[in-house]
């Protein structure tokens, strides 16, 4: 077959959503090849995290039921990992459409949404990779999941869910926004307060009442709780906690559900305004 002939026939069948998003993945996936350096964020970060706070701040961190605050503070960190994967997506996206990347994808006979998807896949590796550099850290300082294989596995499976809805406010954030500098500002104002106003890092219960109810009802608090939960690394929520504490992993998965129902739909309509002609 003939080179324009094979361009016809690629412009009359172009390959699926699926195919098209796994090129995209393995795009992303070559562009962190070819610059290691951005996996720092992932690699040297997370190190960093799990040391200070276990060994600078754990001594005076004061953990429910005299437990270890190194089991307690695993989970902490790795939700708040995986919340910053929103930061990753946002600034791919941003960066992609400033350089013209997106302009040029769009020359070719592709769906749009597979853009996205691809994104959001290749993000949530990226931080996959986090999370799997501060498992082995936290083994090392005396972090242990102490309940079953499957309950263990679990735990991680509700992170990487967790992870793909906060994908959806990134990519909404990173149409939205015009600039990196902008998304960066945007993303600090909004991730930090998110991450530290839970339970990830402190017990709510010393908290004042009107702010031990918003980090109760935090998203955040409720997947750390879930991996607590399922990893045995702190105790349950007692009868005085916010209803989602008290069933942290149904509440993680409704609130899974509920990011990406909410933001995919506006994602989607900013990405297509930012990209139109």
């Amino acid at each position: 077959m003939s080179a324009p002939a094979l361009d016809r026939t690629i412009a009359a069948r172009p390959p699926s959503l699926w195919r098209q998003t796994s090129i995209m993945v393995q795009r992303s996936l070559i562009h962190t090849k070819r610059m290691p350096e951005m996996l720092s964020d992932v690699t040297v970060q997370p190190i960093m995290f799990v040391v200070l706070f276990a060994f600078v701040f754990g001594p005076a961190m004061p953990v429910p039921g005299g437990g270890s605050y190194r089991e307690y503070l695993l989970p902490g960190i790795m939700g708040q990992t995986i919340v910053f994967t929103a930061f990753i997506v946002s600034n791919g996206i941003t960066a992609d459409v400033d350089k013209g990347i997106v302009d040029r994808f769009r020359s070719l006979p592709i769906n749009r949404t597979s853009y996205l998807l691809g994104r959001a896949i290749a993000s949530l590796m990226h931080s996959s990779i986090g999370i799997v550099v501060m498992a082995l850290t936290g083994l090392a300082i005396g972090w242990r999941i102490h309940t079953s294989l499957l309950e263990g596995v679990l735990g991680f499976v509700l992170v990487l869910v967790f992870g793909f809805g906060m994908i959806w406010f990134g990519i909404l954030i990173g149409s939205w926004l015009k600039s990196v500098e902008a998304v960066n500002g945007f993303m600090f104002t909004v991730l930090f307060p998110l991450t530290f106003l839970s339970n990830a890092f402190v017990p709510t219960a010393p908290m004042a009442t009107w702010l031990r109810t918003i980090a109760e009802w935090n998203p955040v608090s409720s997947l750390v709780q879930a991996m607590r939960q399922l990893w045995g690394n702190g105790p349950h929520a007692t009868d005085a906690s916010a209803l989602p504490l008290q069933h942290p992993i149904l509440a993680t998965i409704l609130w899974s559900v509920a990011l990406t129902a909410v933001f995919a739909p506006f994602a989607l309509r900013a990405f297509r305004r930012r990209t139109a002609d």
